[in-house]
């Protein structure tokens, strides 16, 4: 069927008929055993009804489980299809954009409501014992305190970090990964480039970032719009800008 022709719409295909795997059973809810996979093929039905479910509850809609059990049967028996391939891609491109409009109109959505935390959190935050406000909004809290020189704007600084969001939830970490990480300091979000130069080499910091020293309304993959990050981070050494080699593979937080 030439319906099935381009990558994209193959692989939509392939989820809206995904889609009866995990929908197949109206009840749910009273099933409470992990499902057993024998192969990789029921890994990625399962994977792709995951993906399913989650398209459908973003576009606040549910499948309509008898339409699309008798699509299914439809091209199993070989019978005539109640829709032209023209229809079908225009159902699909219809569907792409609707999805769209629906992901961009909830990051707007999370963006007010995460700015909103943020304020709420920081106005809070800046009363507790051991926590500095900034001006800018920036706020730390010394967790150990070094007695090394500051680095300059200008600098690279080598530091271990974890990141998380107000939430808790971990997004980055250097711990993790086994090894600090040396970047410049001029080439961070805001947040860091201002924080660091208050640190002594030695010192351990946990850092407030608000959304406009960090990610903004924009965010990123791991980052929601307007978040609040979290950071402990421990200075380890700084190196002047003339002796940093290569200032163009700087990866970090998250970039």
């Amino acid at each position: 069927m030439s319906v099935l022709k381009g990558k994209s719409i193959l692989i939509t295909s392939c989820l809206l008929v995904s889609a009866l795997l995990l929908f197949i059973n109206p009840v749910r809810g009273q099933d409470t055993e992990k499902p057993k996979f024998e192969n990789d093929v029921d890994k990625l039905c399962y994977t792709l009804g995951v993906n399913v479910a989650k398209t459908f509850q973003m576009l606040s809609a549910k499948p309509n489980l008898e339409v699309l059990n008798k699509a299914i049967n439809d091209v199993l028996d070989n019978k005539e299809l109640a829709m032209t391939d023209e229809e079908m891609q225009n159902c699909i491109r219809t569907f792409q954009q609707n999805l769209m409009e629906a992901q961009m109109k909830k990051r707007e959505e999370d963006a007010v409501k995460n700015e909103a935390e943020a304020k709420k959190f920081l106005e809070e935050n800046k009363t507790k014992e051991g926590v500095v406000a900034l001006p800018s909004g920036l706020q730390y809290k010394i967790l150990k305190e070094g007695n090394g020189p500051k680095p300059k704007e200008t600098d690279s600084v080598t530091v271990h970090y974890k990141g998380t969001l107000l939430d808790g939830t971990q997004f980055d970490s250097s711990y993790d990964r086994g090894e600090p990480i040396t970047f410049p300091l001029n080439r961070v979000i805001k947040g860091w480039t201002e924080a660091l130069q208050l640190m002594p080499v030695g010192s351990k910091w946990q850092i407030f970032i608000p959304p406009n020293l960090a990610y903004g309304k924009d965010g990123n993959q791991r980052i929601p719009p307007n978040a609040l990050l979290q950071f402990e981070v421990e200075l380890l050494e700084i190196k002047p800008a003339e002796e940093e080699e290569d200032s163009n593979t700087i990866q970090l937080p998250n970039q």
